[in-house]
């Protein structure tokens, strides 16, 4: 039986453990000055996956804080899924070379199709692609602008292009801990026929439990930060509770 995977949440920015609200880079939180010490503790308590984005990285276009990234999946025993800042193919291919395990392209999704299209033919499932939508449209450049371009739309074209795993975000909900958009995030999951991974206004075991029900449905996980970083409830106890693990 596939289990539910929750993906504990380290955004970095500055070499430190940050959260923004709704994607504010002016609304930042530091939870941790060492983003190492920040993934020890989620493999402690059980995580398979840790979700990494480089702030920095989607704000400037390159990828700033990679070696905190590579050093976590070098010497911890985990898998790392990485966004933020990969606009080239030399980006990918050094971190999927390099021990990460999935590559996430947002931006590029809607600014440079078909790069990404050309990264999904070369690296299949490796290649996850973000959206983050507001108001359903798609937002881009670490949510600085939003496209004309509608997040249902956009997944389904590049489910067709080999995409398999989608990691979708409503920018209303992220750090908000008001709980996730379950409709749109099935919606997306459906209109894909791939898998789905919520993000975003996770603040309780039940919202994990919510999402779960439509695993059938593709929602195959789910990324928590906030909650986790103002101790709602512990990673180790979301895993046993939402998998019986």
């Amino acid at each position: 039986m596939m289990s539910f995977t929750i993906f504990p949440a380290i955004d970095l920015r500055g070499g430190k453990c940050v959260r923004l609200l709704q994607g504010d880079y002016n609304k930042e939180t530091v939870y941790g000055d060492s983003p190492f010490a920040v993934a020890e503790s989620f493999v402690k308590e059980g995580a398979d996956w840790i979700h990494m984005v480089d702030l920095d990285g989607a704000k400037e276009g390159v990828r700033v804080n990679h070696q905190h990234v590579l050093k976590v999946a070098k010497e911890l025993k985990v898998k790392v899924q990485v966004g933020g800042g990969i606009r080239t193919e030399k980006d990918v291919y050094e971190y999927l070379e390099n021990g990460i395990s999935r590559v996430i392209l947002g931006s590029s999704a809607v600014s440079n199709r078909s790069f990404v299209e050309k990264m999904l033919a070369e690296y299949g499932g490796r290649i996850a692609i973000g959206i983050d939508a507001k108001n359903g449209y798609v937002s881009t450049e670490g949510w600085l602008n939003t496209s004309e371009v509608k997040a249902v739309d956009l997944g389904k074209e590049l489910a067709k292009s080999g995409a398999e795993t989608f990691i979708f975000t409503d920018i209303a909900t992220d750090g908000m801990l008001s709980g996730p958009n379950v409709k749109a995030i099935v919606e997306m999951a459906k209109a894909t026929g791939k898998s789905v991974i919520a993000s975003g206004g996770v603040s309780s075991i039940d919202d994990l439990k919510k999402l779960k029900q439509y695993e059938q449905d593709g929602v195959k996980g789910a990324i928590v930060g906030k909650a986790l970083y103002t101790k709602k409830f512990s990673l180790r106890d979301a895993i046993h509770e939402v998998n019986g693990l």
